[in-house]
């Protein structure tokens, strides 16, 4: 029976994310644990494992799609022989129901057409302070702040962490500044 893969949740507050890359093809053989996909989200680059075991059987989210919702099917899981279904069980999860508008007419009033409330200003978030230009180094203990994904990437590619400026929240080093070192293009870090 197909199974769906879904887009995690990789914080308690994520509703949606991008999934970077598929790191497996439509029909590669998946074990439990086995990574399958990077998962991209405006504070980290996460990679998901596949809890399941089976054939990845369909694709359903392409490499770089943007704004995909937590919980929304990105792949079908299949057992070894089984075919992907045309569309996913539940390709979408279901909608929740319309808020009940504030009406003062009585529950046995013939149905009205919906139209759209007058749409009041959106609450605003208060500003957030821009984020420092650090390097990544936490002036209390010279710890380096790099994303889990990025010390990887940085240890394979042969690269010195506190060499990078980071590019991500306060300062930290991020996956896309391990590829811009890479391509030889970064910045080194000032010296203290």
């Amino acid at each position: 029976m197909p199974t769906n893969i879904l887009m995690p949740a990789l914080s308690p507050t994520m509703t949606e994310g991008t999934l970077s890359r598929w790191l497996k093809k439509e029909g590669d053989e998946i074990r439990s644990g086995d990574v399958i996909a990077e998962i991209e989200t405006d504070k980290a680059t996460m990679e998901v494992e596949a809890v399941d075991e089976g054939v990845l059987g369909k694709i359903l989210v392409s490499d770089g799609t943007q704004g995909v919702q937590v919980n929304a099917p990105i792949g079908v899981l299949v057992q070894p022989g089984e075919s992907a279904p045309a569309a996913p069980a539940s390709a979408t999860p279901p909608a929740p129901p319309p808020a009940p508008a504030a009406s003062t007419a009585p529950a046995t009033a013939p149905p009205v057409a919906a139209t759209a409330p007058p749409s009041a200003p959106a609450p605003q978030a208060p500003p957030v302070p821009a984020p420092s230009k650090g390097n990544g180094h936490d002036a209390h203990d010279g710890r380096v702040f790099a994303s889990p994904l990025a010390r990887r990437m940085a240890k394979q590619g042969g690269i010195d962490l506190a060499a990078l400026t980071g590019s991500g929240p306060n300062g930290r080093i991020v996956k896309a500044d391990i590829e811009k070192a890479l391509r030889g293009q970064a910045k080194p870090a000032p010296a203290p």
